[in-house]
């Protein structure tokens, strides 16, 4: 007895020492990253090191893309791309129709690091971020909309976040698909084939989409967890110091004031509106 618990413990004692050294590994390596700018030494660790022996599930080799477009609401990106970067031997693309900068709807300049017709085709995750009428601009593109319909068909995961599922279901891949959007224009899903479903994070399939702008936290780490496993997300989510608490707890139309929310929707008719003749042009 006494033999087996010394075992037991042994055993217990170096995992957790794995899990010290490689949590240690893998985000000192994300911070000499941001250090290079300022320090020509190499760094000390480096989380895409192929030589290094991590835990099992820790590691992976998924090809990310992630599409940006004129218009696109930055944080709709921005959350997730930094979650996916944290993910050892993942490698992320930011594509767009040509190698110059996109502009944000908040006037952020975005560099794309591929192009539609160099990035991969066939990716593990393909990502659409949201926006109004950039959105609805790329939707009625028809050299978007067939690129976003292409690698669409051959990702493994077909994902978006906020207005990002409206591009999706405009290139046909949420037809008979349960999916979420931002509050604003989730139940218009429908009208293009797919089931609207009240949800932060919506999996249907190999359908993942994320509801308004700051979901995409929730989405990343999601996807973090079912590419990894339960101990890497955690340690994703603590690095990020993701632990919210708004000082103003009424960020989801069930616990808004119907008065407010109601306003905001009267506001955006017209865009809802917009929304609605898509579905009519692409027909």
């Amino acid at each position: 007895m006494n033999s087996q618990l010394s075992n037991d413990q042994n055993g217990q004692g170096q995992r957790r020492h794995f899990l010290k050294t490689a949590l240690v590994s893998m985000f000192a390596g994300s911070v000499a990253q941001q250090a290079r700018t300022t320090s020509a030494a190499d760094p000390p660790f480096d989380i895409h090191d192929p030589s290094v022996q991590w835990p099992p599930g820790w590691t992976g080799d998924e090809q990310i893309v992630m599409l940006l477009y004129p218009g696109f609401t930055a944080l709709d990106l921005f959350g997730p791309h930094h979650l996916f970067s944290l993910m050892m031997g993942a490698k992320v693309h930011l594509v767009a129709a040509t190698d110059t900068p996109v502009l944000t709807d908040t006037k952020i300049e975005v560099r794309p690091t591929t192009t539609f017709d160099q990035c991969p085709s066939s990716p593990t995750i393909f990502f659409v971020p949201g926006g109004t009428g950039g959105t609805l601009d790329a939707a009625k593109d028809i050299a978007t909309r067939d690129f976003v319909a292409a690698v669409g068909a051959k990702a493994d995961f077909v994902t978006s976040v906020c207005t990002g599922s409206i591009l999706l279901a405009a290139a046909g891949l949420l037809d008979g698909y349960k999916a979420t959007s931002h509050w604003i224009t989730r139940d218009l899903l429908s009208e293009f084939g797919a089931i609207p479903v009240d949800q932060r994070v919506v999996v249907d399939r190999n359908r993942i989409t994320g509801a308004g702008v700051t979901s995409g936290l929730d989405f990343g780490l999601q996807m973090v967890q079912d590419l990894r496993n339960q101990q890497y997300a955690e340690a994703v989510q603590l690095f990020a110091e993701y632990d919210p608490q708004p000082p103003v707890d009424k960020g989801s139309q069930a616990k808004a004031d119907p008065e407010i929310s109601g306003l905001l929707m009267q506001m955006h008719e017209p865009y809802r509106q917009l929304v609605r003749e898509l579905t009519t042009e692409l027909n």
